[in-house]
């Protein structure tokens, strides 16, 4: 590894069923191996699941049955999207969802595959970290360096954007070591990105709220940011009884 500038990447996106990359299957994936300065090799496909795909994600990709059937299933295409991830680095926004999709995916093939070894770079973590976009989604990333767009929600038009957005959000680091180093700590999130009070700040959650979600199943940064604030909160209750003569009254 080396210069950011001179790295070669490999950026890949999915559309499925639904959201358990443990169950779902994919029916579209997109794929751009690249360098700061070009793409020079992109391919996709729309897949036949073999299965009936739920209106609910339809509505989000507006992809349907009719527009897979005839197409090739996963165990036709896989081999050349395999090939051309080879031993790069992977980018995504949330990538752990699409690398877990595309393991699974393989694994039912009986293809062997070098993924859960690969390095990537998650444009996710990576906009918690940049920290000055109103959210963290692709889409709101996108308007946010006002970035044009073809088709949201579908597999090359989100690789497209996802790139572009990554080389706006890299730019801090000049190498990928640097950049790898420093997504192996959790991130301080600004705002909650999820739940009742999503888009609050951690100081305006209640603190049972926040005592029931740092139990809860959530990615470490979020985690790290609620225990973040738990710590404050009590650090703070012990800097007002310290300086109240009054409070053990």
């Amino acid at each position: 590894m080396g210069l950011m500038r001179k790295e070669v990447f490999v950026c890949f996106d999915c559309e499925t069923t639904g959201l358990d990359p443990q169950k779902d299957l994919i029916i579209e994936i997109a794929i751009c191996k690249f360098t700061f300065e070009a793409i020079f090799e992109s391919c996709e496909d729309l897949v036949n699941p073999g299965i009936a795909i739920p209106p609910q994600t339809t509505e989000i990709h507006h992809i349907t049955d009719e527009m897979v059937a005839g197409k090739p299933k996963i165990d036709a295409v896989l081999p050349r999207y395999l090939d051309i991830i080879g031993d790069n680095i992977l980018v995504g926004h949330a990538i752990p969802f699409d690398i877990a999709l595309l393991k699974n995916a393989a694994n039912r093939c009986a293809m062997k595959t070098v993924l859960p070894s690969l390095k990537y770079l998650d444009t996710l973590r990576l906009a918690r970290l940049y920290g000055e976009s109103p959210s963290n989604s692709l889409e709101t990333l996108r308007k946010h360096f006002n970035i044009e767009t073809c088709e949201a929600h579908r597999a090359m038009n989100d690789v497209i954007v996802t790139i572009k957005v990554f080389k706006h959000l890299i730019r801090k680091f000049k190498t990928t070591e640097e950049a790898l180093e420093r997504l192996k700590q959790p991130i301080q999130m600004r705002l909650m990105p999820l739940g009742k009070y999503k888009g609050r700040s951690f100081s305006d959650i209640p603190l049972e709220y926040l005592r029931w979600a740092v139990h809860q199943n959530f990615d470490r940064d979020l985690l790290f940011s609620l225990r973040q604030e738990l710590r404050r909160r009590r650090s703070g209750n012990l800097f007002s009884q310290a300086s109240n003569p009054f409070s053990r009254l």
